[in-house]
């Protein structure tokens, strides 16, 4: 199915002749991996970003995955959300209740979204708090190597500046270690509120994977995967290297056209 691929120090890639080969491939990989959760822990713990990310995730509400899924078993998380109403246009939740959620049978208290009705720093707070209890619980597992969580699935898009979650090149949060979900107030792109994942707790996981569609991301993913030398900027999503787990790169002809040859034939 996929046009060409392979592994390289960046993870495994595969890259789609189209979006609907991508779609179908990403399902396929989320089922296989909540099946593979569910038979070793007997929960799936997945956290979900915004943008064209739940587009992608479509056929996961289709035959036969909506009927082969232990969807009781999912637990949902957001990797970072816009602090707006849960209603709001701009809300990562509201995305994904509307594209996803809405059309599987989740149990609703296994879906854990944001605190909409408190300032940045607070949802945040909370938003970290509600994760430790759930590791307290295992609910969520641990990693072997800290103390971070260990999400089964973190699933991210890619901005044309390199970002991933709400982690901005060159902003502060980006350097957060203590904490496992952090703030912003400033986003380079609206809403500028905004609450994310922390890049320790996104390298904890067992699984991430990078979807990444369109020529506008192309650059980006040179950036983030290529071997681009000292001198090329150091972008948010090059810095996801998971410590422990495992990392897959999504990509369709487009978001591939700037890669390396040596990294299209392995």
């Amino acid at each position: 199915m996929a046009l060409s691929g392979g592994q390289n120090n960046r993870g495994e890639l595969r890259i789609h002749e189209s979006l609907d080969e991508l779609r179908t491939d990403l399902a396929d990989y989320v089922a296989e991996l909540s099946e593979a959760s569910v038979k070793e822990r007997g929960v799936f713990a997945i956290a979900l970003s915004g943008g064209s990310l739940i587009g992608l995730m479509g056929k996961l509400c289709e035959a036969p995955y909506n009927k082969t899924v232990d969807w009781s078993k999912w637990y949902i998380f957001w990797a970072d959300e816009r602090v707006v109403a849960k209603n709001h246009a701009d809300s990562n939740y509201k995305l994904a209740k509307d594209g996803l959620l809405s059309k599987v049978p989740i149990v609703p208290s296994h879906v854990h979204s944001i605190n909409d009705s408190v300032s940045a720093e607070e949802a945040a707070e909370d938003y970290e708090f509600v994760i430790r209890q759930l590791v307290k619980t295992r609910v969520v597992s641990v990693s072997e190597i800290s103390d971070c969580p260990k999400f089964d699935l973190i699933l991210l898009g890619l901005g044309p500046d390199g970002h991933v979650a709400s982690l901005f090149p060159n902003h502060s949060a980006l350097n957060e270690r203590e904490e496992w979900v952090t703030f912003i107030t400033d986003s380079p792109k609206p809403p500028p509120e905004r609450i994310t994942f922390t890049m320790p707790v996104i390298n904890s996981a067992s699984n991430v994977a990078l979807v990444v569609t369109g020529d506008s991301k192309a650059e980006s993913a040179h950036l983030a995967i290529d071997d681009v030398g000292p001198d090329c900027p150091l972008i948010p999503a090059r810095m996801v290297q998971p410590a422990m787990g495992k990392l897959v790169w999504f990509l369709d002809k487009l978001a591939a056209s700037k890669l390396e040859e040596s990294n299209l034939n392995k």
